[in-house]
């Protein structure tokens, strides 16, 4: 509120007004689900926006839900939603995101540690076989989500605990948005394959205390998201 008692204006990023673009877009060409987009030059060039701006656009559209982004692929419509909703949903995500990375930290940095202590044999080669995946991706000029995915699940799995790991997959989707957004960031995925590597010899090495604090610095990198750097 502002000191005259009304609702104080939130600014329209520009990157919402592109997303709003894209979906009048979309609308306007009859696109439907399973239709792919335009690489990003042309639609960049079709909308008179940076490509900087447009891929940040794609990413918020990727994370609610309304288009896939596949490697080799291209942008492919997920669910076509009406302009009007696209600056709320987005929004909506932005303000959940600090809540969902603390939580990411408070339960994963717990689950690091107890897989330094638990991990059995066939856990190791399946955080390897992880990164092992992701390191593929990457190399490949992905951005490693599915690598990613692949490696907290198998941390979590060697942790060896049955609530904890109910309690990740009751944020599954949510923690799936911070990994997207992430993920997309300039150099991140090399980044994360690194932090990666760093808890994955400190659970191999048996070391609890290193691992969580792997495991709590990685999750800081990855809460330095653009969304949250422009403010809300």
């Amino acid at each position: 509120m502002t000191a005259s008692g009304l609702p104080r204006l939130t600014r329209t990023r520009l990157y919402e007004q592109v997303a709003e673009q894209i979906t009048a877009w979309i609308d306007s060409n009859g696109l439907q689900a399973g239709d792919r987009l335009p690489p990003e030059r042309e639609l960049a060039q079709r909308l008179g926006v940076s490509r900087a701006t447009l891929s940040q656009a794609l990413v918020a559209l990727e994370v609610i839900g309304v288009v896939t982004v596949r490697h080799g692929d291209g942008t492919v419509l997920s669910e076509a939603l009406g302009p009007r909703r696209i600056v709320e949903a987005i929004r909506a995500h932005a303000h959940r995101l600090p809540e969902i990375i603390d939580t990411r930290d408070a339960l994963e940095t717990k689950i690091a540690s107890l897989a330094a202590e638990r991990r059995t044999p066939e856990d190791l080669d399946r955080i390897d076989e992880a990164l092992a995946v992701m390191a593929r991706e990457v190399e490949a000029g992905g951005r490693g989500v599915d690598g990613d995915e692949r490696f907290h699940g198998a941390v979590t799995a060697a942790a060896h605990s049955l609530l904890l790991a109910r309690l990740m997959e009751e944020i599954r989707d949510l923690i799936r948005e911070t990994r997207i957004e992430s993920l997309s960031q300039p150099g991140r995925p090399t980044d994360s394959l690194a932090a990666h590597r760093a808890i994955a010899d400190a659970i191999r090495a048996g070391d609890p205390e290193a691992a969580a604090d792997a495991m709590h610095a990685h999750v800081v990198m990855v809460s330095d998201v653009a969304v949250l750097r422009d403010g809300a």
